[in-house]
């Protein structure tokens, strides 16, 4: 199992976008499929934010159309405990018709005979042998009867509640139906039961309609099935009824797919609902979202009020308005929560619906939206993590900062602008997921880079550099590329000399106290450390990282090599002496090898050069040799041309230099003399006046500093052999080394 996540992980950094946007599409998908399920929390948040929108813009106050008759405590203070006596419902249904209502709807059921009618008491005494006589008609005795034949002569809609809880049927409903498209009672849900009037007072009742709210999970009131039923019959709601009543209506026409311009999504679902003339949008399963206002124009009369001597204002009141009776005492518990306010009548919640039909002000949440939220979301997704491996994390941010920031505003605006119901939540959380998973994947991905980097360069390049890298680890291409480096070879001379005078131990203790001040020399001076090859180091510099001045760092870690090994001499009984060539020039460079084993390493013909050129330095007795390719580079340091070699190998002859010395050197009178005179003898020998050159040779002998004595001693065998016998005609100043 570790190997097999080894090699994941190893893959994912080889292709580190990959990995990214395979986890982010896995994200999105669990995402959008757990959106839906049962169990989503999604809903709820949906609903939550379709609160705060009617919040920040509640539906417009307008004139209503609606009175309320509000049962209210003062009322009941008055007339006394509820419920009251059938005839006081009775007055004050009929003082509603006196005054010209259009329809009286009752927010309240009467499942139980009225306890308070004298029949019942004259049937208790009669039992008991009494002989009771009344003058008025025995109907008066009947409280009921009393309602019932109020019901009969006004405009009223007698209230009803489908219930789960109970299994009585419902009275007929009044209201006639006409179907457009798919039956509602094909998939409409069928309650059990009702909690129902007397038969007497639905008997007697033009309209039927139920006022039950169905029941939320957190007891907010928010969407209202205008259609509900119980078997093959539909029943409307109480503000449904009421307005097919005022409008003097039979018939309540219902639109559902397949209807004639409906789209049929291929499952059966309500679409609108008329009532005279009047045209409601639904959702497929007949439901209207309240649109609620922050301010409730309804007038609200205290039910007091219409027992009491009539009132040219409560007239105005009323007249030509759909009457609702409701109560908002507290203790009778009628008062529910909506967006906006809780402890709202729910009376008031019926004359809301019935406002906003009136005044075609709708929410609709479309079939299409859920679709259309689930698109958003697959897209904003696929921008976000389209982005992340790309692009520096602040930017990153911004991209899933505006992910978020257009799901909401397109939700605001679709409601404020459209009067539609575009939820941003899962848009919203699909895009902060996919970004935050997407970004702990990079973030995993880099520390294993970084680790991976520091594990892998650490002994080649200054912590510094590892740095940098770590920091920065697109300046790192492996598995090979081309660049411009500058190569460093060293080795100690005569190093077989010496070990064969050493225990192994004393050799291995030796060559640490040796490699490891002239590793921490190069590597202060931005160095990549190739390799130990037994006494021998390899160095280059320019890679993995960029090193714009790398052949004057090259050369002045020569200088440093040379000064640590001056005070490592101090320490040794017998000074050593090392020899050391540069070079620069085009080679590849990266991990080098085979599968099994690897290092970072470079190859190419520059770095034979520079192996050739380390080689001349026994030749030459100097401590270093530094190619043109490397001089050309270098200023203000102590440096003397050599000679102009071919090495082994090639054919095309390089000049090579030496460094003497610092900037300090560089700018004593003594080397700028040593210079003009070295400069001229070396213009005599390649323009082949070799007498002149024997000459100017004889001066720089007598004047010449001790490390050039066998470079000038190499020349003076070779003047004397070209005074005897001249070079050909052709000749440039060249030499052929015959060893490497």
């Amino acid at each position: 199992m570790r190997n097999f996540l080894t090699r994941l992980l190893h893959r994912a950094r080889r292709r580190p976008h990959l990995a990214i946007w395979s986890v982010g599409l896995l994200v999105i998908a669990a995402v959008v499929i757990g959106a839906y399920s049962p169990v989503s929390p999604l809903g709820r948040l949906d609903d939550l934010v379709f609160d705060t929108y009617q919040k920040l813009r509640p539906r417009p106050a307008t004139e209503s159309a609606v009175a309320v008759v509000d049962v209210d405590d003062e009322s009941i203070r008055r007339l006394g405990q509820w419920p009251w006596p059938r005839t006081v419902i009775a007055r004050i249904i009929d003082r509603l018709t006196e005054e010209g209502v259009a329809t009286i709807g009752l927010d309240v059921v009467f499942s139980e005979p009225d306890r308070t009618s004298p029949a019942l008491a004259v049937a208790q005494l009669e039992g008991q042998g009494f002989q009771v006589s009344h003058p008025g008609p025995t109907e008066d005795l009947d409280h009921d009867r009393v309602l019932a034949a109020s019901f009969a002569r006004s405009p009223v809609v007698a209230g009803l509640v489908l219930s789960e809880g109970v299994d009585t049927p419902p009275p007929p409903p009044k209201a006639g139906f006409a179907f457009a498209g798919d039956n509602p009672t094909q998939y409409l849900p069928s309650f059990p039961g009702a909690v129902r009037n007397l038969s007497i007072l639905d008997d007697a009742a033009p309209g039927i309609g139920v006022f039950s709210f169905p029941p939320a999970d957190d007891g907010v009131v928010r969407r209202i099935p205008l259609l509900s039923r119980f078997g093959d019959n539909l029943y409307p709601a109480l503000s449904v009824e009421s307005l097919r009543l005022a409008q003097g209506a039979s018939t309540i026409i219902v639109r559902s797919t397949g209807a004639s311009g409906e789209f049929d999504t291929g499952q059966a679902g309500m679409t609108a609902i008329k009532v005279g003339d009047l045209e409601i949008p639904t959702g497929p399963e007949g439901r209207i979202w309240v649109y609620y206002t922050d301010k409730h124009t309804s007038p609200v009369i205290p039910a007091y009020k219409l027992l009491d001597t009539p009132d040219p204002e409560v007239r105005n009141q009323i007249e030509g308005r759909i009457a609702l009776i409701g109560t908002s005492a507290v203790g009778l518990r009628d008062l529910v929560s909506t967006p906006l306010r809780a402890g709202y009548p729910g009376v008031l919640v019926h004359a809301e619906i019935i406002d906003q039909v009136i005044n075609q002000k709708f929410l609709t949440r479309p079939d299409w939206a859920q679709g259309f939220e689930i698109f958003l979301a697959i897209g904003l997704g696929l921008v976000v993590l389209a982005f992340l491996p790309w692009l520096p994390t602040w930017a990153n941010v911004a991209v899933a900062g505006s992910a978020l920031a257009l799901s909401i505003a397109g939700g605001w605006f679709a409601f404020a602008d459209r009067s539609l119901l575009l939820s941003p939540i899962l848009p919203a959380q699909t895009s902060l997921l996919a970004f935050g998973v997407a970004s702990g994947i990079r973030l995993l991905l880099s520390e294993s880079e970084s680790r991976y980097i520091r594990t892998a360069f650490t002994h080649y390049l200054s912590p510094h550099m590892v740095e940098q890298l770590v920091h920065n680890p697109d300046a790192l291409v492996l598995g090979g590329e081309n660049r411009e480096l500058t190569i460093l070879f060293c080795d100690i001379r005569s190093f077989t000399s010496i070990s064969e005078t050493m225990e192994p131990t004393e050799l291995t203790v030796f060559l640490n106290n040796f490699l490891t001040p002239m590793t921490n020399v190069l590597m202060e001076r931005e160095a990549t450390i190739d390799k130990y090859i037994g006494d021998a180091i390899m160095a280059f510099w320019n890679a993995p990282l960029d090193v714009p001045d790398h052949r004057q760092k090259a050369c002045e870690g020569v200088l440093a090599m040379l000064a640590a090994l001056d005070e490592l001499n101090r320490t040794l009984e017998k000074p050593v002496q090392i020899g050391i060539g540069l070079n620069s020039g085009i080679c590849c460079v990266g991990n080098l090898g085979s599968r099994q084993r690897f290092d970072y390493s470079a190859i190419g013909d520059s770095v034979n050069v520079g192996s050739r050129i380390e080689g001349l330095t026994k030749q030459y007795g100097l401590s270093n040799l530094i190619a043109e390719s490397t001089a050309k580079g270098v200023e203000g340091l102590a440096m003397l041309e050599v000679d102009k070699v071919m090495v082994v190998g090639r054919d095309e002859a390089t000049s090579i230099y030496t460094l003497l010395g610092g900037r300090e050197r560089a700018a004593q009178k003594e080397f700028q003399e040593l210079a003009r005179l070295h400069g001229s003898f070396l213009a005599s020998y390649r323009a082949g006046r070799f007498a002149d050159a024997a000459a100017e040779l004889a001066r720089l002998e007598q004047s010449s500093p001790h490390e050039l004595r066998k470079v000038y001693a190499e020349y003076r065998r070779r003047v004397e052999a070209y005074l005897v016998s001249p070079p050909p005609a052709d000749w440039d100043g060249s030499w052929r080394a015959e060893h490497k």
